[in-house]
């Protein structure tokens, strides 16, 4: 079949017609024998690295090819992986989450320091002044990006946690763990949002993909201990509530219950 060629002037942008194209040589069985890699297809259609990174980008998303990390792409079998669930009528971890999934969740430390932000402060019911650690973690599920995250803590609470290795394990296993401190409620508001583009760039998504923006306060016993901000891919994650005889949980994009 080949390839086709992308209108320059107007119309719609370069990456969109790229995917349309590849998508359309896809069923014509174009690449049953290989898929291209990225710098194959920068000359074959005469476009940038990051026009191409797009397109395989959503083609990923939609569950057409699978580009990991430090392989060549290549078209997936049998669909895209189903979405990782997790409840919302309950203390959940996302860790556990993934790994029930039966993908393995690794982490990516990107930061961890001792902070001081009047802002989150006030919201964790502490003096402006008090000093937090601040964990900022990039999330895999089968070395594939997953979620964003970045959590503060009060030092007096998460100071154990300095020196840890969170490369493959739960925060809040951690916590109990090493700080005895359990996180056993609090309060989540989640919507949909776009990715931006540092976002897109940290996901491995498109720009403008669908991403879920989540807020959560956990709490230990009458204490709030954590004050999270999670992006998540919207085309991997899902959420669940449980109905039945037990009385009805109370649930909406905007308020739900903890905790990662």
């Amino acid at each position: 079949m080949g390839p086709r060629a992308l209108e320059r002037t107007g119309g719609r942008p370069l990456w969109a017609q790229l995917q349309d194209d590849l998508l359309r040589r896809i069923r014509a069985h174009d690449f049953d024998a290989s898929f291209p890699g990225e710098l194959a297809l920068t000359e074959e259609y005469a476009v940038s690295r990051h026009t191409v990174r797009q397109a395989l980008g959503q083609l990923r998303a939609d569950g057409v090819v699978v580009a990991e990390r430090g392989r060549p792409p290549r078209l997936a079998r049998g669909g895209p992986p189903p979405a990782i669930e997790a409840p919302v009528d309950e203390v959940y971890s996302l860790f556990a989450s993934v790994e029930e999934s039966g993908r393995t969740q690794t982490s990516t430390v990107r930061r961890l320091d001792r902070v001081a932000d009047g802002v989150v402060a006030t919201r964790l019911g502490l003096e402006e002044s008090t000093p937090l650690l601040l964990l900022e973690r990039l999330r895999l599920a089968d070395d594939e990006p997953l979620a964003w995250d970045r959590v503060w803590l009060p030092w007096d609470v998460a100071g154990p946690l300095v020196g840890v290795d969170l490369t493959r394990t739960g925060l809040y296993a951690e916590l109990a763990t090493r700080a005895g401190v359990h996180v056993d409620g609090g309060r989540e508001r989640i919507h949909a949002d776009v990715a931006d583009a540092a976002t897109a760039r940290l996901l491995d998504i498109p720009t403008g993909a669908p991403v879920f923006r989540i807020d959560r306060l956990g709490s230990s016993g009458d204490r709030a201990v954590e004050w999270r901000h999670t992006t998540v891919r919207a085309d991997r994650f899902c959420l669940s509530a449980t109905f039945g005889t037990r009385a009805p949980t109370p649930w909406s994009l905007e308020a739900a219950h903890p905790a990662h």
